[in-house]
C-alpha cells in the first residue's frame, strides 16, 4: 500500500472545503467514502469525481444531529467491509453569534450536531481501520477546526467551546491510539473563501458601498499574508497530513489563518 491508493472518508464531502478536498484526494488516486446530509449532493459530488479520476467512490448519507443517523451510517460503513486507511472529518460549524451564555438547549443541539455526533461516526470509522505500523500501514486521521480552537473570537462564542473540545479529544485520541499506529491531527482554519463565504464576503461589500476588493483587503489587513485561504488550499494541508508527511506527527494542531493567530 503506498499513499496513492489508500481508502479514506472525508465527512461533510459535499460542502465547499469538502468538495476540493475530495476533489484533491481523487486526483491522487485515492478511494472515498463520502458522507454528508444530502443524498443528491453526495451522488452528484461521486459523479464528479469520477470526472475528475477513475475510482472507487462511494457515499453514506448521515445527519449528525441524529444518534439513529450516525448509527445507521456505523452499520453501512461495517457492512460495505471496507477497511479504512484515513478519515477526514469536517464537524458542522456553528453559526457565527456573540452570545457567551445560550440556554441549555441551545448548548445541547450545538454539541449533539458538532461533536457528539461526529465523534460517534469518528468511532465507527476507526473501528474498521486495521493499521499494522511494523509493516508501514498507519491510519491518518485529520480533523478539521477553526482558528477560534487557539484564538477567541467574539463573534464565534460556542465555537470557541467546540472548538476547543475537539481539540482536546484529538489529543486524548492521539495518546490512546498511538500504539495501534492510528495518528490525529487538527487543522484549524482562518478564513476560508468557501462558495458560501464569498458569497457573505460579496454582501458585506455592497452594504459598506465598497468593491468586494475593498472589502477583502479591508477584512484581510489584520492577517500577515493579507489574504484568506482557499479550499483547494486546505485540501492540499488535509493531503499532506493523511500522507508520510504526519508519520512522526500526532496530537498536533496545525493553523491555516495566513498568519492571523499571533500565540503558538
Amino acid at each position: 500500500m503506498t499513499d496513492q491508493n489508500r481508502a479514506i472518508l472525508v465527512t461533510g464531502a459535499s460542502g465547499g472545503i469538502g468538495r476540493a478536498v475530495c476533489t484533491r484526494l481523487a486526483q491522487a488516486g485515492h478511494s472515498l467514502v463520502l458522507a454528508a446530509r444530502d443524498e443528491t449532493r453526495l451522488r452528484a459530488l461521486c459523479d464528479h469525481l469520477l470526472s475528475v479520476r477513475p475510482g472507487s467512490y462511494g457515499w453514506i448519507s448521515v445527519d449528525m444531529s441524529s444518534d439513529a443517523s450516525v448509527a445507521s451510517f456505523a452499520d453501512q460503513l461495517a457492512a460495505k467491509g471496507t477497511v479504512l486507511d484515513g478519515a477526514v472529518m469536517m464537524p458542522p460549524q456553528p453559526p457565527p453569534t456573540n452570545d457567551c451564555l445560550p440556554a441549555s438547549d441551545t448548548w445541547r443541539e450545538l454539541f449533539q450536531a458538532s461533536f457528539i455526533g461526529p465523534l460517534a461516526l469518528l468511532k465507527a470509522a476507526i473501528s474498521v481501520m486495521q493499521p499494522d505500523p511494523a509493516h508501514g500501514r498507519r491510519s491518518k486521521i485529520v480533523i478539521v477546526s477553526g482558528m477560534s480552537s487557539v484564538q477567541v473570537l467574539g463573534h464565534y462564542a460556542t465555537s470557541n467551546v467546540l472548538r476547543c473540545a475537539w481539540l482536546a479529544e484529538a489529543k486524548t485520541l492521539a495518546f490512546a491510539l498511538g500504539d495501534r499506529g492510528i495518528h490525529v491531527n487538527t487543522l484549524s482554519l482562518g478564513g476560508t473563501l468557501t462558495p458560501d463565504y464569498s458569497a457573505s464576503l460579496e454582501r458585506r461589500a455592497l452594504n459598506a458601498g465598497v468593491t468586494i476588493d475593498q472589502r477583502l483587503a479591508e477584512e484581510t489587513s489584520n492577517i500577515p499574508l493579507k489574504k484568506y485561504g482557499t479550499p483547494e488550499e486546505v485540501a492540499v494541508a488535509v493531503e499532506g497530513l493523511l500522507s508520510a508527511f504526519s508519520d512522526h506527527m500526532t496530537g498536533v494542531n496545525l493553523l491555516h489563518d495566513g498568519g492571523f493567530t499571533r500565540a503558538y
